[in-house]
């Protein structure tokens, strides 16, 4: 990736974060957010056509590369299953034998297809459409089941980014996704540096946020060095139960009130980086 591409990637991460507080974003909205991060970077978009062409063409190779891969493994599980059923009826030891391998190959692609799709590529976390996905019905809004949801928000991210630089705020953001994954439950990036885990029904609330506080606790005592100078990370959180049926986006607005609750006390303790 060249230094323009990731400037470009840079901005438009802080661009889809700042949205993700507005609940209406017109096309003119998006350009002037877009536009004013920019000029914080220094950065002018000349040959704005140019780049968004380019932009599309490797986004739709990426989709293309995707779709070819599933369809030559819908194909392969076609022909497996076809051996598999004529292997039964002969009882072909040798072509069950065969079978097998095929399946195992098989599953190993699928693997790395649902990696290509539900993955994070910066922090290897799951993202938004692994949650939709996973957790909620065919509506697409209410959860299937009950269980509880904790919204992860850095503190001071910006301030790591305007002092020690992006790269920086990238291998942040990395550390802290790999250290929510000791909580030994799955970690969703859902926005620029806002992260969500959803523990199942078996784990109360209280346990949840005890595991939350203690993860931050252990964040805070640590020390990240970046050129010659140190510095601290946190995050705030909040959580909240929910039903089946519940509205995923009411579900996070609920959590998030009690995430900016607890940033208001843990800033009281921590002043910045």
């Amino acid at each position: 990736m060249s230094h323009n591409d990731k400037l470009l990637h840079i901005i438009s991460n802080e661009t889809k974060s700042s949205i993700d507080q507005i609940a209406v974003v017109t096309p003119t909205v998006y350009a002037s957010i877009f536009s004013k991060y920019a000029s914080e970077h220094g950065e002018e978009i000349e040959n704005e056509d140019a780049i968004s062409q380019n932009i599309l063409q490797s986004e739709c190779s990426n989709l293309t590369d995707l779709q070819s891969q599933a369809s030559k493994s819908a194909i392969q599980l076609s022909d497996s299953t076809t051996k598999a059923i004529s292997a039964i009826k002969t009882k072909d030891e040798a072509l069950l034998s065969e079978v097998l391998e095929e399946t195992q190959n098989l599953r190993a692609e699928i693997e790395k297809l649902k990696e290509a799709v539900y993955k994070d590529e910066l922090t290897h976390s799951y993202n938004r459409k692994w949650l939709h996905d996973t957790y909620l019905s065919e509506d697409r809004e209410s959860f299937q089941n009950p269980g509880t949801l904790v919204i992860i928000d850095l503190n001071y991210f910006k301030e790591v980014n305007d002092t020690h630089g992006h790269i920086i705020g990238d291998k942040v953001l990395v550390f802290i996704a790999n250290e929510l994954k000791k909580s030994k439950q799955k970690v969703i990036r859902y926005g620029g540096d806002e992260f969500i885990i959803i523990f199942e029904n078996s784990t109360k609330i209280d346990k949840a946020l005890d595991t939350l506080h203690q993860l931050r606790e252990g964040i805070i005592s640590k020390k990240l060095k970046a050129h010659n100078t140190t510095f601290r990370a946190s995050f705030s959180f909040g959580g909240v139960s929910f039903q089946a049926g519940d509205l995923l986006s009411e579900t996070i607005e609920s959590a998030d009130k009690n995430m900016y609750e607890d940033k208001v006390q843990i800033k009281k303790r921590i002043k910045g980086i």
